[in-house]
């Protein structure tokens, strides 16, 4: 059988699932068909060779894709689902009634209103683990997150969708009294309080534009880290970096790094400075 045809049947035999992760991601048929078709012309792109799992790397794409357009979504401040009176409204006016009726019966309109207000990344944590069963390693390589990073995502967005409060867990006190413990050591120069909160194994790592502000691309070690952050963060606070605990570091009154943390067992594992422009402006930033 000639290959193009090969993965052609086998886009094909995927499609309907493919475009029911989309439609559910984005809330809109048009913009699912085009995330669907822009997942073929990608597979075309990779020449179909090294892809041992066809279905999950189509979904990872697909996941991707989605991601990307909720975010430019998110920048754009648009409101596709609900209007500036809290009328409900579809998400794609260009898309027949009869087809938004049909999402509504299949999704539920009132899930579709609570998906728009989650982050880009909560929303599709919750869409492929809860609705499709994607694995949270899987999840964690289309958001770049670790598995329980990823976990977190889709715990919240869950809660939230459920209609529970929002009240602050006694854990999440917790995660932030020790981010706020390492912004207060970093900024008095404390190293004692730096090690006190940070993992033995801990690793620091920084993306090209961060390192060309100064910073190292990598750190190993609890000794080393927190001898790196001593005396700094004088301009850094306390934020929520799609809802997961961080600081932002505001620079001539702009928001310039964002620095992303991975807890477990009440200290720091892992440490990321992000000051690529582009990466930033898809984070959702809340300040705390």
């Amino acid at each position: 059988m000639d290959e193009r045809k090969f993965w052609a049947e086998r886009f094909e035999a995927e499609r309907g699932r493919l475009r029911a992760v989309a439609l559910r991601m984005l809330g809109s048929h048009a913009e699912a068909e085009d995330a669907v078709q822009e997942a073929w012309l990608r597979l075309e792109r990779a020449g179909e060779g090294g892809i041992d799992n066809p279905a999950g790397w189509l979904t990872t794409v697909v996941g991707r894709i989605c991601l990307d357009m909720l975010r430019a979504r998110t920048r754009r401040r648009e409101e596709p689902i609900e209007g500036d009176e809290g009328e409900v409204r579809p998400a794609d006016p260009g898309v027949p009634a009869d087809e938004q009726a049909a999402l509504a019966d299949s999704v539920g309109l009132a899930l579709l209103v609570v998906l728009e207000r989650l982050a880009p990344a909560e929303r599709l944590a919750f869409v492929l683990h809860d609705m499709f069963g994607v694995p949270f390693e899987e999840i964690g390589r289309i958001v770049d997150r670790s598995p329980a990073a990823a976990r977190q995502l889709a715990s919240r967005a869950r809660r939230r969708v459920q209609g529970l409060r929002q009240a602050p867990s006694a854990g999440y006190e917790r995660r932030k009294g020790v981010v706020a413990a390492f912004l207060a050591a970093s900024r008095d120069g404390d190293f004692s309080g730096l090690l006190a909160v940070l993992d033995p194994e801990v690793v620091f790592h920084a993306d090209a534009d961060a390192v060309r502000l100064g910073a190292l691309a990598e750190i190993h070690g609890a000794q080393a880290v927190a001898a790196d952050f001593k005396g700094k963060a004088t301009a850094a606070r306390l934020a929520l970096i799609d809802g997961d605990l961080g600081l932002a570091v505001i620079l001539g009154g702009a928001l310039r790094i964002v620095v992303r943390m991975e807890l477990e067992g009440g200290r720091i594992v892992e440490i990321e400075s992000i000051a690529d422009p582009a990466r930033i402006a898809a984070f959702e930033v809340e300040y705390i």
